[in-house]
């Protein structure tokens, strides 16, 4: 979402909720990962509007990205162009929490300055690092799901059996992430191209 901040901002985003306060001018919705941010149409689209004094609200780090060292010169990038991030579920790493640690360094002298501004630095990457150890994480034990899987079909030709919640799930983080394969999933659940497809299409249109 790209907004226009107010006093109110922190309650509000906390609350999640739309308010006089708060003017939403945008919604984007993206079924691409976070991983990076060259295949994200969606993303790429809101960067090429968003002006200086515009703020992006996230519901959390991992829908902004997916990639630690990269999500976080753009992080970086988007802080100097005058950019507000806020992410829902941690403010210790929205932009406004940022700044007022870096505003606190540079009234410091040079030995704490540095090292309230590598204290910042470090900050950012460890969470942006955990966003991408999120997804590493989930991609292995969709592989792992796959050869530990005893699974056979024993389904009529045509007929699709009741989704499983395990398929279910895999096949919702397979939307949000690309880096998971098709055929990881036709392994795992030892279901054919057609029917994953017809799966999939039945858990898209659940949203």
């Amino acid at each position: 979402m790209v907004c226009k901040p107010s006093k109110y901002l922190f309650l509000l985003l906390l609350l999640y909720k739309p308010s006089k306060y708060i003017e939403y001018l945008l919604e984007f919705r993206e079924d691409k990962s976070g991983k990076n941010f060259t295949e994200r149409k969606q993303w790429q689209k809101l960067e090429s509007i968003v002006q200086p004094g515009d703020t992006i609200v996230f519901k959390d780090i991992c829908r902004f990205t997916r990639e630690a060292e990269v999500g976080y010169m753009k992080y970086m990038e988007l802080l100097n162009k005058g950019v507000e991030l806020i992410f829902i579920d941690n403010q210790t790493v929205s932009m406004p929490y940022i700044k007022q640690l870096l505003n606190v360094a540079k009234a410091q002298n040079l030995v704490a300055r540095t090292s309230l501004e590598s204290t910042v630095k470090l900050l950012l990457i460890v969470e942006l690092d955990r966003a991408e150890q999120e997804r590493k994480i989930t991609v292995q034990r969709i592989k792992d799901g796959i050869e530990a899987s005893s699974k056979r079909s024993g389904r009529a030709t045509g007929k699709l059996d009741k989704m499983s919640d395990e398929l279910k799930a895999d096949i919702q983080l397979f939307i949000k992430d690309r880096s998971i394969k098709q055929i990881d999933l036709m392994q795992k659940h030892n279901i054919s191209r057609n029917t994953l497809k017809k799966y999939i299409e039945i858990v898209k249109n659940e949203k």
